[in-house]
């Protein structure tokens, strides 16, 4: 994921600084030295490096710190408040008109930053929070731009407005409001179409629609894997068609995470969600401070929870609590939590949300193996899931082969699942209801 090799490296720089019982200006002058080495390696822009290493400097080698106790620690926390800062401080959400008022969003960008996909992302954010929203596709030049539209519109429930091809994407957008008005629709995105690179005939269109509609927010999708390049694209979009938050593409890929550090100190504008995958669910609102903790290795627990509480069944996991204190804990449920995983992204993304995550860095869970469970507990019978003591040798065979496993794989999936069900009987007695307070939240069993 983004920031992996920043995290380490500054990661490295803080365990020295901790060592320390206390710190002279030269400490401090050569741990922001690597700081900032590292942060030039993470394509963070030059000016944006120069001006947070200052910042840094400027409160670490104040009497405060100094004389601390744990000076180390004081540096790493001035380190966090001033990612934190150059972020954007404060959550950014998307704005809407007040009252029945139709909110029109632009989307815009260039072509291959997933502008089209991630216009059907926003959709359901925006269906689940409530909005009726209306999908308009404007891209009349990228083939088959209109019709992945309307994939990702049926597949998120939300409807698309589409005059084909032949239409000027003004007009396209003109109709789509009109439409809005008639059925009702609160919000109306304008998927217009991108290039290869910024050019004056896809600023003209953009500004064209921006004349004739009233757009109230301008949204930019960037995608994060080009590092200083997006922060470029999003600098010229703003002074060229004027935007009010960007949207980063391709945050979960290998990108060394520069555009997220420096686009709103060189744009002046915010970053609203970041897209962590290839799933129309796989956008994320931009927590600044979220994003911090996460690059200096402190976890992002809170981000956990929200995953967790969007994914999980409350009425289930009451159920599921029950079973586990009475010890009735089956591969019924065993299979469902391993789905809520998946569900959330995944083992090894959950890892990289716990503090520490940076120590873990060599740990890497084959999500392929936990298909082999998976096909194991689906080759068991219904009343072998639901009563896992009855399963004896000449079952395990069965299981094994209809599994296209050997049979030690079914014994030691048999023999975890029974240690793991002795431990949560010996400590059911310690588990309080935490289901339904805010901010509680239990790992599921097994993993």
């Amino acid at each position: 994921m983004a920031f992996d090799n920043l995290s380490e490296k500054l990661q490295n720089v803080f365990k020295n600084l901790r060592g320390k019982g206390r710190l002279t200006e030269a400490d401090v002058a050569a741990a922001l030295k690597e700081v900032k080495m590292a942060l030039l390696e993470a394509d963070v822009n030059f000016k944006v490096v120069k001006n947070f290493i200052k910042s840094v400097q400027d409160r670490a080698i104040g009497q405060d710190v100094m004389s601390s106790l744990t000076p180390g620690q004081m540096v790493i926390k001035i380190v966090n408040e001033e990612l934190v800062k150059l972020m954007g401080s404060e959550t950014t959400e998307i704005a809407f008109k007040s009252g029945n008022e139709i909110t029109v969003i632009l989307m815009c960008g260039l072509q291959g930053a997933g502008k089209t996909t991630t216009t059907a992302k926003l959709a359901g954010k925006f269906k689940s929070k409530g909005k009726k929203p209306l999908l308009v596709a404007c891209d009349i030049y990228r083939p088959a731009a209109i019709e992945q539209l309307q994939i990702n519109g049926e597949k998120q429930g939300v409807p698309v407005f589409s005059m084909g091809d032949k239409h000027k994407p003004v007009n396209i957008a003109k109709a789509a409001m009109e439409h809005a008005a008639k059925n009702g629709y609160n919000v109306v995105i304008l998927d217009t179409a991108g290039r290869l690179h910024i050019d004056e005939d896809m600023m003209n269109e953009l500004i064209e629609i921006k004349e004739n509609i009233p757009v109230y927010q301008s949204i930019l999708v960037v995608d994060s894997m080009t590092g200083q390049d997006a922060v470029n694209v999003s600098e010229m979009f703003n002074n060229k068609i004027g935007i009010d938050g960007v949207i980063l593409t391709k945050l979960d890929g290998d990108t060394r995470g520069g555009a997220a550090l420096s686009i709103r100190a060189v744009t002046g504008k915010p970053i609203l969600y970041v897209g962590m995958g290839e799933k129309l669910s796989d956008l994320d609102q931009f927590y600044p401070d979220r994003m911090a903790s996460r690059i200096l290795g402190m976890g992002d627990i809170l981000s956990l929870i929200d995953k967790a509480q969007a994914e999980f069944d409350e009425t289930k996991a009451k159920e599921l609590e029950k079973k586990i204190k009475k010890a009735e804990f089956d591969f019924n449920d065993y299979l469902e939590q391993m789905q809520q995983i998946k569900k959330m992204g995944g083992i090894n993304d959950i890892l990289k949300m716990m503090p520490g995550a940076g120590q873990l860095k060599d740990v890497d869970i084959d999500e392929n193996a936990l298909s082999s469970v998976e096909a194991i507990i689906y080759s068991m019978t219904k009343a072998e899931r639901a009563n896992p003591d009855m399963i004896n040798p000449s079952r395990k065979k069965r299981i094994a082969k209809g599994a296209g496993v050997d049979i030690s794989e079914v014994n030691r999936l048999i023999k975890q699942f029974e240690q793991g069900r002795k431990m949560m009987k010996q400590f059911s007695g310690m588990m309080g209801s935490k289901h339904g307070k805010k901010g509680k939240f239990k790992l599921p069993f097994g993993f």
